[in-house]
C-alpha cells in the first residue's frame, strides 16, 4: 500500500511539474490520478487546494510567474496589486495562493477558474496611479510599481495583516532604487500620510 502511494505520489508531482505547480481535479483525473491521492498528498503538506477542483504544488513559486502571463490574457485592463505584486517586485516572503489584481471600479469581474484569483475594485483615478508595463513569457503584464505597492497594503493591511506590510517597508529598504519622494507623494494621493508617516520614520 505504501510502495503504491508512494508511486501514485511521484506520477501526481511529476504532472504538477508539468502544469506548472497547478493542477485541476478533472486533469488529474484524465491522467491516472484518482482524489485519494490529492487528499493525502494535501493532508501531509505536499499539495495545498487554492480554490475548488484546484491544487497547487508547495515550494514551486516558479507557478506565479506563469500566471501572471495567463490572466493578463484573460484581463488585459486589469493590474497586478498586494501581495502578489510585492512577491514580484521581492518585497515578501510570502508565497501567493492567489494573484492579487485591481480592476477599475465600474467593471464587472470576469469568471475566472484558473488560475486563483482576488479583484479590488479601485475608482478609475487612482487604479492609473503608479501602473508599469512589464513582460513576462513574452506575455505584458500591468502591475503597480514598488511604492504604489506599498502604499496600497497599507491601505488594505488589516485584510493582509501589518506584519506583512513592515515586512515589505523594510524589503523595499533594503532595495538598491527606492523612492521616498514617491512613495510620499502617493500617500498624499490616497490621504494616509499619517498612518505611513509613523512607520517611514521608524524603518526608513
Amino acid at each position: 500500500m505504501r510502495k503504491r502511494y508512494s508511486e501514485n505520489t511521484a506520477k501526481a508531482r511529476s504532472l504538477f511539474e508539468k502544469h506548472h505547480g497547478f493542477i485541476r481535479t478533472r486533469d488529474a483525473l484524465k491522467n491516472g490520478i484518482y482524489p485519494r491521492t490529492l487528499y493525502r498528498m494535501r493532508d501531509s503538506g505536499l499539495i495545498e487546494q487554492v480554490a475548488r477542483g484546484i491544487y497547487r504544488l508547495k515550494g514551486n513559486p516558479q507557478a506565479i510567474d506563469v500566471d501572471f502571463g495567463t490572466l493578463a490574457l484573460k484581463v488585459p485592463t486589469g493590474v497586478v496589486c498586494l501581495i502578489t505584486a510585492l512577491y514580484y517586485h521581492g518585497m515578501t516572503t510570502q508565497i501567493p495562493r492567489f494573484i492579487d489584481m485591481a480592476i477599475e471600479r465600474n467593471t464587472k469581474p470576469p469568471r475566472i477558474d484558473y488560475p486563483p484569483v482576488r479583484f479590488y475594485r479601485l475608482s478609475k483615478h487612482l487604479f492609473n496611479v503608479g501602473v508599469e508595463t512589464k513582460e513576462i513569457g513574452g506575455v505584458k503584464i500591468r502591475i503597480y510599481d514598488p511604492e504604489k505597492t506599498l502604499i496600497d497594503c497599507f491601505r488594505y493591511r488589516r485584510r493582509i495583516g501589518i506584519d506583512v506590510v513592515i515586512e515589505a517597508l523594510k524589503a523595499y529598504r533594503s532595495q538598491k532604487h527606492i523612492d521616498v519622494a514617491q512613495l510620499l507623494k502617493y500617500a498624499r494621493v490616497f490621504r494616509i500620510e499619517d498612518t505611513l508617516n509613523p512607520y517611514l520614520e521608524s524603518i526608513l
